[in-house]
C-alpha cells in the first residue's frame, strides 16, 4: 500500500485501525466519521473498499484499489493445478495410472450412444448381471488395462471444470457423425480441447449410414489442423458405429495408444488429491459427492477438503455402488460425509485433522470474498500492462463474424499482428452471434471476445459481465485491427463508458446544519447511489457535475435508494439547488 500525493492505495477490505494509521487520524475519529455515513464499526472490524474510499475522500484522499497478486495456480495458466501437484511428487514413485477420458461433440452426433456402447462392451466382456451405474463416471477394461470415463458429455461441464483449474480428463474423444460432418459445436469442442492442452481421438460415428462420407469429414478435420493419421498426420480417427456397436474395441485401443504416448502417471502413496465430478444433497443420506482420485490413495475415514466443503468420509463406494475401503489414482468413487455440497470441478485433498480442514475452508472463504470484491477484468486495455507485469504471455482471442467471407481475412490480419513481441492466439473463430459457450471458453482461457458485424445474446452479455470477460464488437475491420495493434504495443487508451444509474426530481430544497443545502428528491428511474457521480440539470442546462456526497432516507444515511422513494441528496461543494432540477446519477467504468 502506498500513498502517492493525495492518492491512496487501499485493499479490497481494510481494518479500521490500519485505515486510521494510513491517513494519520485517530481510529475514534474514523469510527465517528463512519457513523455519520451510516456505518457502525469497531476498531478491529474491516470495511470494504467502497466504504473506506468514501471516508478517506472526506480527508482529501482519492482511494485507488490495490492490485491483487494473482494466486500461483492462476499464474501458470492452462496447466491444471492437480497436474502441477503431481509434478511435485518424487518421480521415482510415479506409476502408470488408467487414462481418464471425456467425450465431446456436436449435438445428435452420438455422444450418449457411444457412452452406452462402451458400457455395454464392458457388460459383454463378462460383467455378471450387467452394470448398474451409480455415479457420473465408470471404468472399462481393455486388454487387461482400465480406462476411466467421465459420463458428463457436454462443453458446459468440461469448461466449468477447466475454469476451476482442475479439469480432470487426460484424453478427449471427439465424436463426429460421418453423415453430418464437422458442425459448429464440433469446432467449439476442438477449441476447448486445444485450449485445455488435452490430446484427442476422433470417433467417426454413424459410418453405417448410407449417406456417410468419412473422406469428407477427414478433409474437414484436416482443415482444422487435425490431420488424420492415415493421411500422414497425428490425429487418430477411428470409424465406429455406436448404434451397431462396431469399432468400439478399436476406439478403446486408440485411447490406450494415445495414453501410452503421454505420461499418464501418479504416485499411489503420495498426497491424496483429485477432482469433484458431481455432488448433490440427498435428504436421507446427506451430501453425496462423486470424486475422481488423481494422486495418492483415498480411504474411508480420511478427512477431506473439497472447495469450501470438508468432512470425514463415512463411506466410499465404487461406480457400481459396491462399498470399498480405498481407491487409487484414476478411480471414480462416491463418498458420504462432507459438510456441504462442493462444486463440480473443485479440487479435493486429504488433510490430517478436521481442525486443519476447518482452518483451510475458513481461509478459502475469506480469500474468495476478497477476490470477488477485487475481481479484475481481463481487458484489451490492460493487456500490455499485464504482459509487462508477467501476468500474461500472449493475447488469447475468440473471434466471431457474420459470414465466413469476413472471418477469413480477419483471422489472417490478426495472425499477422501476433508476429510481434507479444504473441496472439486465436482459440476459436466461427461465424454467428456471440453465445454463452463463447463466453465460457473465454472465461476459462482468460481470452477476449472480438465480434465483427455480430451481436452478443442477452444471456451471453450477462455472463460476460459476471465472469469479467471483455467483449468487443466492431463493424469496420481496420478499427478492430487498429485496437488490437495498439493493445499489443501498450498504446490503447482506457475505454471509459458512462453508465446511467438513475434519475430523480428535486421537489424541495432544505437547509441542514450538518450538510448545508440538501435537495429533497423523488427517484423517478433506476436508483441513486452514494459515492457515484451526478449531474444536476436545470432545464437542459447542466448546473452541477460532481460527486453525490450524502444520501438520506427519513433521517437515515443510506448507500442507495430506488425508484419511487423520496430522499435527501447533498452535492459536494455545491448549494445552488432549486425545486424542479433534475438529478442524473451515473458511474464511469
Amino acid at each position: 500500500m502506498s500513498n502517492n500525493g493525495n492518492k491512496l492505495e487501499l485493499p479490497a477490505s481494510i481494518v479500521i485501525r490500519d485505515l486510521a494509521q494510513k491517513i494519520e487520524k485517530s481510529p475514534i475519529e474514523l469510527i465517528k466519521k463512519l457513523m455519520t455515513n451510516g456505518v457502525m464499526a469497531t476498531i478491529n472490524q474491516s470495511v470494504d473498499f467502497d466504504t473506506a474510499a468514501i471516508v478517506v475522500a472526506e480527508y482529501g484522499f482519492e482511494a485507488i484499489l490495490e492490485a491483487i497478486e494473482e494466486e500461483v495456480k492462476e499464474e501458470v495458466g492452462e496447466v491444471p493445478l492437480w497436474r502441477q501437484m503431481i509434478a511435485g511428487e518424487d518421480k521415482s514413485q510415479l506409476k502408470p495410472r488408467p487414462p481418464v477420458v471425456t467425450i465431446l461433440g456436436h449435438v445428435d452426433h452420438g455422444k450418449t450412444s457411444l457412452l452406452d456402447a462402451i458400457r455395454s462392451t464392458e457388460v459383454a466382456a463378462g460383467e455378471a448381471g450387467g452394470i448398474t451405474q451409480h455415479i457420473g463416471a465408470y471404468q472399462v477394461e481393455m486388454k487387461g488395462r482400465l480406462i476411466t470415463f467421465l459420463d458428463t458429455p457436454g462443453h458446459a461441464a468440461f469448461t466449468q471444470m477447466r475454469a476451476r483449474g482442475a479439469q480432470g480428463a487426460d484424453i478427449v474423444i471427439l465424436v463426429v457423425a460421418a453423415d453430418d460432418g464437422v458442425m459448429p459445436q464440433t469446432r467449439e469442442a476442438i477449441a476447448h480441447t486445444k485450449a485445455a492442452r488435452v490430446p484427442l481421438v476422433v470417433a467417426l460415428n454413424k459410418v453405417d449410414k448410407p449417406n456417410a462420407n468419412p473422406e469428407r469429414v477427414k478433409q474437414q478435420l484436416a482443415e482444422l489442423e487435425l490431420v488424420p493419421d492415415d493421411w500422414g498426420g497425428s490425429t487418430m480417427v477411428v470409424p465406429v458405429s455406436a448404434k451397431n456397436k462396431q469399432g468400439i474395441d478399436d476406439l478403446l485401443e486408440g485411447v490406450l495408444l494415445v495414453a501410452d504416448s503421454n505420461e499418464i502417471k501418479a504416485n499411489p502413496n503420495g498426497k491424496v488429491i483429485g477432482t469433484v465430478i458431481e455432488a448433490e444433497l440427498d435428504k436421507s443420506k446427506g451430501v453425496l459427492a462423486t470424486l475422481l482420485v488423481q494422486n495418492g490413495t483415498l480411504q474411508a475415514g480420511d478427512v477431506v477438503v473439497a472447495g469450501s466443503a470438508h468432512g470425514k468420509l463415512r463411506a466410499i463406494t465404487d461406480y457400481k455402488g459396491k462399498p470399498i475401503r480405498k481407491a487409487g489414482p484414476s478411480t471414480p468413487v462416491a463418498v458420504m460425509g462432507l459438510s456441504d455440497v462442493p462444486s463440480a470441478g473443485d479440487l479435493f485433498e486429504v488433510v490430517k485433522t478436521e481442525k486443519e480442514a476447518r482452518s483451510i475452508v475458513a481461509e478459502r472463504l475469506e480469500a474468495a470474498k476478497t477476490q470477488a470484491q477485487a475481481r479484475k477484468k481481463v481487458s484489451l486495455e490492460d493487456l500490455f500492462a499485464n504482459v509487462q507485469a508477467g501476468e500474461a504471455k500472449e493475447l488469447n482471442l475468440i473471434v466471431k463474424a457474420d459470414v465466413q467471407g469476413s472471418l477469413d481475412p480477419i483471422v489472417t490480419e490478426l495472425n499477422k499482428l501476433g508476429e510481434g513481441e507479444i504473441g496472439l492466439k486465436i482459440l476459436h473463430a466461427e461465424t454467428g452471434n456471440i453465445g454463452n459457450n463463447d463466453v465460457m471458453l473465454a472465461s476459462a482461457s482468460k481470452a477476449i471476445i472480438i465480434g465483427f458485424n455480430v451481436q452478443a445474446d442477452v444471456d451471453a452479455r450477462r455472463m460476460a459481465e459476471k465472469e469479467g470477460v471483455d467483449l468487443r464488437l466492431y463493424e469496420i475491420i481496420y478499427r478492430m485491427t487498429e485496437d488490437i495493434e495498439k493493445a499489443l504495443k501498450g498504446m490503447l487508451e482506457p475505454k471509459l463508458v458512462e453508465k446511467i444509474l438513475g434519475r430523480a426530481q428535486v421537489l424541495q430544497v432544505f437547509s441542514a446544519s450538518k450538510f448545508g443545502r440538501v435537495a429533497g428528491c423523488k427517484v423517478t428511474d433506476g436508483e441513486l447511489k452514494r459515492g457515484a457521480k451526478v449531474r444536476l440539470y436545470r432545464g437542459s442546462d447542466i448546473v452541477y457535475e460532481g460527486d453525490l456526497s450524502s444520501l438520506r432516507h427519513e433521517k437515515e444515511d443510506v448507500k442507495e435508494i430506488r425508484q419511487g422513494y423520496e430522499c435527501g441528496v447533498g452535492f459536494k461543494n455545491f448549494s445552488d439547488i432549486q425545486a424542479g432540477d433534475t438529478v442524473v446519477c451515473y458511474i464511469v467504468e
